[in-house]
Parts: structure tokens; C-alpha cells; sequence
């Protein structure tokens, strides 16, 4: 039964990719023809088990002489793709039907879907290319530095005082925040100054909360007819931190999101009211002013390791000689201009033990607090007295259901 099932799942991803081909015209494979290369991969993969490896390598052989033969009775003129992306896919099916037969369906399926999207999406996907720039290219190649070349070379140990200091971990987190605000920069200058009212405050909360403020409250202090769609942005920049953080929870540690998305929703929660509040009684905005740094960039990647380090340090030494008011107010200090490391840091010690899930919710939600009352005082300092009056509002009432959690929850 479990080989009809492998035979029957490739021969509907065969089916799904050779639909892609026939409708775009492809020449050389289409409906029936790869349905057929990848019951030929399954095929092979079967028999490899009762004769060897070399079965596959034969019918992978085989199919790429059948290949090389179909295209020379041909000047390929008529070829919509103008290359040999069809003749590569044909390979990967084939590899994808092999793939079905050794115990991961689930991966194959995922390959041979994404092969047709590719496939599918090819005018979308050059155009997405073409107007990238030079500097887009080289933040996406900085990434892949920081991520795929830095990080696997540091040592996963525990260095210095408390033994807290582990580079592998440090760098891991780096590359967590990077990553975020890489897709926020990246999609922010697709949009660019079209950007709308919600957008904008999407990408900003996804970027950064405290850079999207500030430049907000400055854009109202020149436009005075913007407040409100300016005050509209910040709140729904400083809601989605709640969610960027819940996920950094996530993938830092699993366990404790149990603990702290009841209490970190919440907050967002009556975040979220009073964004959509605002948004439905908002004026359009005129442009958009946040213009992002690259954020994987070596210096400010490094600038956050170092700060991420120290935060971490500074809670271990904290919770050691200071205790539970001194843990307080670390989360304080560090939650005035940037969430992220103390979220990070508390969520590791969490996940490692050395901090009860209880304190540690309760330092992310000081963190958060000390957040909001440093954005409203950049308002107050940057922005119109009504942009204080209309965020100060919003930034009041979550800074209310924080403060009624350490109370009560």
C-alpha cells in the first residue's frame, strides 16, 4: 500500500509541475511528460532498494541523454524561458520522485510545490530582481556573512563571568534580529513612499518602533494636518512589536511562550484596539519619511552582539547580587531604547533554567513599559503637543494593563 502511495503522490506532483509547463508553452516537457520523469524517479528509487544505488544514477543518466537528444532536432527559438530552466526542472522531478521513496514525503512534496511556484511566478520573480539595487544586493550578501559564515565558526560554549557569554548563542541572536528587519527593509523599499497609513506602521513596528516615532513625530511637527495618521503609525509600529517579540520568545524558547504570550498578548491586545480605533478615523497620509538603514550592515550587527551580551551579563550578574529589584531594573534600562536584546537575553536564561518563567515575563513587561515611556517623551520632545495627546493615550492604556499584570497576574 505505502508504494502506491509513493507512486500516486508523484505522479500528482508530476502532474502539478507538467500543468505549469504545458500552459507556458514549454516545447520539450509538459502535462503528460512529467508525470512520466517522476514515476521514473520513484521507479528507480524502488528498485534501488532491492539492487543497488546504481538504479537511480541510470534513470537519472538516462533521462539526461533523453534530454540532450530531445533539444537537438531543435534551435530552441520558440522557447518561451530562453534557457534550460525546463530541462533543469525535469531533473529535479525526477530527483523528487527518488526522494518520495526514502521516507520523507513531506520534504519531497515541499520541493516539487516549489518548483512549480518557481516555475509559476517567473515574471514576478525577474521583476523582483530587476529592481533591486546595488545596495539591496549587498545587504542580502552581508546576511548570508553574518548567517552562514560567521555564526557556524564560533564556538558554542559558555565564556566569562556566570558563564553566560556563549558567542555561538550571541551571534545566533544577531541573526535573528537581523533577519527581521532585513525583510521589513527590503519590502519598505519595494513600498517606499507609497506606502499607506498601515503598511507603514507594519514595516515600522517590523524595523524599528522607536525609528518609526521618531520620524513620525518629526513629519507631524512639519505637517500639522498628519497627526493623525502620523499617531496611526506609531501605534500600529509599537503593536507589532508585541508580536515581533512573541516571536523571538518562540524561537528562543518554545516553553516559555506558554508563560509569556497570555501576558505580552494582553498588552497587545489593548494596543491593538486603540490602533484600529485610530485607523478607522484617520486621515491619508501624504508620504512617508522612515527611510531605514541597512540593518545587516557588520557595525550595527556587531552593536547589537555587544549590547545583547551585556544585557545578558547584566541580568546574571543582576539576579546574583542585586535580586529581584535589581533584575527590574536592568529590564528597564535595557527596555528604554531597544527590546529585542533584553527580550532575548531573559527568554535564554528562561530557556536555560537560571531564570524562573514568572520573573522572566515580568522583566519583559518593565522592559516594555520603560519602552513606552521613552517613546512618549520623543514625542513630547520631537512631535506636536496633539501627537503626545492622541499616542500618549494609547501608550497610557497599554502602560496601564502592564502595570495591573505585575499587580495581579
Amino acid at each position: 500500500m505505502e508504494v502506491f502511495q509513493q507512486l500516486g503522490v508523484a505522479l500528482l506532483l508530476g502532474l502539478l509541475v507538467g500543468l505549469q509547463r504545458e500552459r507556458a508553452g514549454a516545447p520539450l516537457a509538459g502535462f503528460r511528460t512529467f508525470p512520466l520523469i517522476t514515476l521514473l524517479g520513484a521507479l528507480c528509487g524502488l528498485l534501488g532498494k532491492s539492487f543497488g544505488g546504481w538504479s537511480v544514477a541510470a534513470g537519472l543518466i538516462s533521462l539526461a541523454i533523453l534530454v540532450l537528444v530531445g533539444n537537438l532536432p531543435q534551435e530552441r527559438q520558440s522557447n518561451s524561458e530562453g534557457g534550460v530552466t525546463t530541462e533543469v526542472a525535469m531533473l529535479v522531478m525526477f530527483a523528487v520522485g527518488a526522494f518520495l521513496t526514502v521516507g520523507q514525503p513531506i520534504a519531497a512534496v515541499a520541493v516539487g510545490a516549489a518548483v512549480a511556484v518557481l516555475l509559476q511566478f517567473k515574471p514576478e520573480l525577474h521583476g523582483f530582481v530587476r529592481r533591486l539595487e546595488d545596495d539591496d544586493v549587498r545587504s542580502i550578501m552581508q546576511f548570508v556573512l553574518i548567517a552562514f559564515i560567521v555564526l557556524p565558526v564560533l564556538p558554542n560554549q559558555g565564556f566569562g563571568p556566570f558563564a553566560v557569554l556563549n558567542p555561538y548563542e550571541i551571534w545566533f541572536m544577531v541573526v535573528l534580529i537581523v533577519g527581521i528587519s532585513l525583510v521589513g527593509y527590503l519590502i519598505h523599499r519595494f513600498v517606499g513612499d507609497g506606502a499607506g497609513t498601515l503598511t507603514a506602521g507594519v514595516l515600522g513596528g517590523i524595523i524599528s518602533s522607536t525609528a518609526t516615532t521618531t520620524s513620525y513625530s518629526r513629519m507631524a511637527r512639519k505637517q500639522p494636518l498628519q497627526v493623525p495618521s502620523a499617531a496611526t503609525v506609531v501605534m500600529i509600529a509599537s503593536t507589532i512589536v508585541y508580536g515581533r517579540l512573541l516571536m523571538e520568545i518562540r524561537v528562543v524558547a518554545p516553553g516559555f511562550l506558554a508563560t509569556a504570550a497570555p501576558r505580552i498578548g494582553l498588552m497587545a491586545a489593548v494596543s491593538l484596539a486603540v490602533a484600529v480605533a485610530m485607523w478607522l478615523q484617520r486621515s491619508r497620509l501624504a508620504s512617508e519619511q522612515l527611510s531605514p538603514e541597512n540593518p545587516s550592515e557588520l557595525k550595527p550587527a556587531v552593536a547589537f552582539g555587544l549590547l545583547y551580551a551585556a544585557v545578558l551579563l547584566g541580568v546574571a550578574a543582576a539576579k546574583s547580587f542585586l535580586g529581584q529589584e535589581g533584575l527590574f531594573a536592568m529590564a528597564a534600562i535595557s527596555g528604554l531604547t531597544d527590546m529585542d536584546a533584553i527580550t532575548l537575553s531573559t527568554s535564554r536564561l528562561v530557556a536555560a533554567g537560571q531564570l524562573d518563567a514568572r520573573l522572566g515575563w515580568q522583566m519583559i513587561v518593565v522592559a516594555t513599559m520603560a519602552n513606552l515611556c521613552f517613546k512618549t517623551a520623543l514625542i513630547a520632545s520631537l512631535g506636536p503637543r496633539s501627537l503626545v495627546q492622541r499616542v500618549g493615550l494609547g501608550f497610557g492604556l497599554s502602560f496601564l494593563a502592564g502595570a495591573l499584570l505585575l499587580i495581579f497576574a
